[in-house]
């Protein structure tokens, strides 16, 4: 896991691989509040952005999840959210299993998570081998506009 702000990336582009600057520069030069919600092509299925607006919900109404075939990097455009944070390897109960079809498993409890607030500008970026709870509610529940960059891993 890695957490950053778009504004530094001249500076933290030296430390991450080629694949994550390339997803952070389509962040950086696109319009993102011009751009409906939905899925945006940039290298096919290999490198792709979702664009999301909701409202953020409860800790306890969001699932823990992972991927094995993709990275994110979830990248606040506005509002403010908090997305909890805990390493793969440690042993939580699986719920729901969908990595076959859709890439994704969800936890029913996740212990040793850590709780990461991102505001407008703000990305994390989120391997196979971490846990994430995105969409959580940062203080008061708040609309927010995001956009998750799936990176083929």
């Amino acid at each position: 896991m890695y957490l950053s702000h778009i504004a530094t990336l001249d500076r933290d582009a030296a430390n991450l691989p080629e694949n994550i600057r390339r997803g952070l520069r389509f962040l950086a030069g696109t319009d993102i509040a011009a751009l409906p919600a939905g899925r945006v092509d940039i290298d096919g299925d290999r490198m792709f952005a979702l664009i999301q607006d909701y409202e953020t919900a409860p800790k306890a109404d969001k699932r823990p999840e992972s991927h094995a075939r993709y990275i994110d990097i979830q990248y606040m455009a506005s509002g403010r959210e908090m997305i909890g944070y805990a390493p793969l390897a440690g042993g939580n109960p699986v719920a729901e299993d969908l990595l076959a079809d859709r890439d994704i498993q969800f936890f029913s409890t996740v212990t040793d998570e850590t709780d990461l607030v991102l505001g407008a500008g703000a990305y994390a970026v989120f391997y196979p081998t971490d846990i994430h709870r995105p969409g959580c509610v940062a203080g008061v529940a708040a609309k927010v506009r995001k956009v998750v960059v799936k990176i083929l891993a």
